[in-house]
Formats: C-alpha cells, structure tokens, sequence
C-alpha cells in the first residue's frame, strides 16, 4: 500500500536531539548536558505553580495577558509586541513560519543552535549556514551570504553551543548592513547570563526598528525548563504575522503564574547569576590547566563552556569516560563538532567533580 507523501524539504529534517539524562546502562547521574539551573527554580514560581495547579480543567488566557503585563513592566516594553510560546522554540518556529518559505533563504551561523535548520526547512526554505570566525559569530561572513532570497537571519547572542558572544558594535553593524525585508532574530535565551555591561543592545533595536525580532525563555536563568515558557518583542507588523500561526494555547496556566512569580524573584535571579559566573570563571581557567593535553575552553558568556579536545583524549572518549564517572554532557557531533563536548556549569560539586574526572582522563597530576 501507498500512503501520503510527505513534503521532500520535511525528509531533509534531522529531528532534534535533546541532552541526554542516563547513561548508556540506565544509571542516573549528574546531568550537564541540557544548561539547565543547578539551582533549581525559584520557591515563589514553584508556589505559584501549586496554586495554578488547581485550575487544571480551565483553558489558559489565549492572550497570556498576565504574562505580557508583566514582562512589559520588567522590561519597560509594549505588551502588545510582545509574543509568547511553548519555549522559545516555538517563537523562533513562528518567526521563520511567517516570513520564509519555498525559494527563500534563512542564514545562521556556524555551530548555531539546531532548531533553526529545523525552523528553516519546516518552512520549505534553503537554510544557509555563513562560516564561523573561531566559533564565534562572524558578521561579515552573514552580510556575504545575503541574496536576494534572504528573508530570516538567526542570531544567537549568546551562541548556542559556543557561548561566544557579538558585542553590541558589531549587532548594530550586522542589522545596518541587513535589507528593512529581511528579519534579524536575535536568540537572547542566555541573555540573563552576560555581564550587565555587555549588553548588545538588542532589545533596543527591537524596539526602533521593523525587522528585529528578540527571543527569551524562562528555561534557563529562571528554571522553568519543564513548562516551556519563552517570548518574543519586535514590531508590530512582525508580531501580527505571527500570532496568525500561533497556538492558541500554548502555555499553561500553572507554567505563567510560575513564570511572572519568577520574573518578581530577583533574590534568586542573582543568586543563579552570581554562581554561574563564579563556576564558569573556574572552570574556564582549569580547563586551561589542561591545554598541554589539548584541551581548550572557547570563551563563554552563557551556562555553559565548550570545551573543543585537540590532543590525544578526543571529544568522544571524554564524553563515555565523563559518562563512566557520573556526568552527562553534551557531545556534538552532529553540529559539526565531533571535536567539542560542551559542558553546563553545574552545582559547585558537579563542576569541581567534572574537571576531576577530565584530569584523570587526560592523565593529569591530581
């Protein structure tokens, strides 16, 4: 027999692969491999939540309004260009959704987050992949990938899975030199982690211009990681377009009163901060202990460190024998990186126990 035919640019998807959280065995261990918040989650989301909970026959505000309030007030935003969806993946889906199709062309970075490939060729558009410049985002090299058929730009800012990171001299750089037709997409979903001096400037360009779109989620800084709450702020126009394919409901009541408890809880919001960048300092400046064994940290400003493995430990037996003494990370060959594990910064334990277990493997004096 003979089914339906999927559409060819579908079959040309390889499906996400998200980070694992057992080993090879079914042991469950120390999971660094997804950037999720080693300390948890807030305990006034975690209370909203329990109170939600209670409303599990209602359907969710279709307009998020308590959730568009409240990010407009932290943030000093309109609430009515702001968009909401199942993490920001979903934003980032309805973003190339609306404005790429059949013939078009959607340009990311080297070593970019996954889920714009998967975005662009949903769509029936040509991802276009502009080079790297030492893993970190290259904006001479995007601006020479444009065509006429350009319609999306993705930028990870942070970079997901180099953490690298585009000042804001070289964003306003990139967006001046991009067409008003084409949108710029700019992925904050590590935002929160950034020194708050090194701000790029994106949600300003969102604010002025019509072609910039910027992305969040609460999966992260706020450790909201299993109710997929992420957003969006751009003009107008732009978030009209999108809201003609969105979900109707696709946030939970229980996960938005956790998410604007969160956004009010900024105890915990620096307390996540301040020990992300304490461990990451840490754990970069030991994984330059080890750069006479090759192994080398790429500068981070994200939860995360990758870590790239030029010597005699490859990438792929660090990863079995992380594994092997208790921790998963992320091993990404299939993001053009066979060569780089990246490694969330986790509780002080897990970080210090991390690079314990590399300093065995690599052979290194304890």
């Amino acid at each position: 027999m003979t089914g339906p035919t999927p559409k060819p640019w579908i079959m040309e998807i390889a499906p996400y692969v998200p980070g694992r959280s057992t080993t090879d065995d079914g042991r469950k261990v120390a999971k660094l491999s997804s950037n999720e918040n080693p300390l948890g989650t807030s305990p006034h989301a975690r209370a909203a939540f329990a109170t939600a909970a209670t409303n599990l026959e209602r359907y969710p505000d279709a307009g998020a309004t308590e959730l568009r309030d409240a990010l407009a007030a932290k943030h000093g935003l309109d609430p009515a260009r702001i968009i909401y969806g199942n993490g920001s993946d979903e934003v980032l889906h309805l973003a190339a959704g609306a404005f790429a199709g059949p013939g078009d062309e959607v340009i990311y970075v080297n070593y970019g987050f996954a889920v714009y490939n998967i975005a662009a060729r949903r769509t029936g558009a040509t991802p276009v992949i502009a080079p790297d410049h030492d893993y970190a985002t290259h904006v001479d090299a995007i601006l020479a990938a444009v065509t006429d058929r350009t319609r999306v730009v993705f930028v990870a800012n942070p970079n997901n899975p180099t953490g690298t990171y585009a000042p804001r001299s070289e964003i306003e750089r990139l967006h001046a030199g991009l067409r008003d037709d084409i949108l710029l997409v700019l992925d904050h979903a590590y935002a929160e982690y950034i020194d708050g001096t090194n701000d790029d400037g994106g949600m300003a360009l969102a604010e002025r211009s019509s072609n910039v779109l910027v992305t969040r989620t609460f999966s992260k800084m706020y450790g909201l990681a299993a109710e997929r709450i992420g957003w969006g702020y751009g003009a107008a126009p732009i978030i009209e377009a999108m809201h003609r394919i969105r979900l109707p409901f696709s946030i939970t009541i229980a996960g938005t009163a956790a998410a604007v408890a969160a956004l009010g809880d900024t105890e915990f919001v620096a307390e996540t901060a301040a020990h992300n960048a304490k461990w990451r300092t840490w754990f970069a400046e030991e994984i330059a202990k080890l750069g006479n064994a090759g192994l080398r940290a790429i500068p981070s400003q994200a939860n995360f460190v990758l870590v790239l493995f030029k010597g005699q430990l490859t990438a792929e037996a660090a990863y079995q024998g992380l594994m092997d003494a208790g921790y998963i990370v992320r091993w990404l060959p299939g993001q053009g990186l066979p060569h780089g594990l990246r490694i969330t910064i986790g509780t002080a334990q897990e970080t210090i126990g991390v690079i314990a277990a590399l300093r065995t493997l690599v052979g290194a004096d304890a």
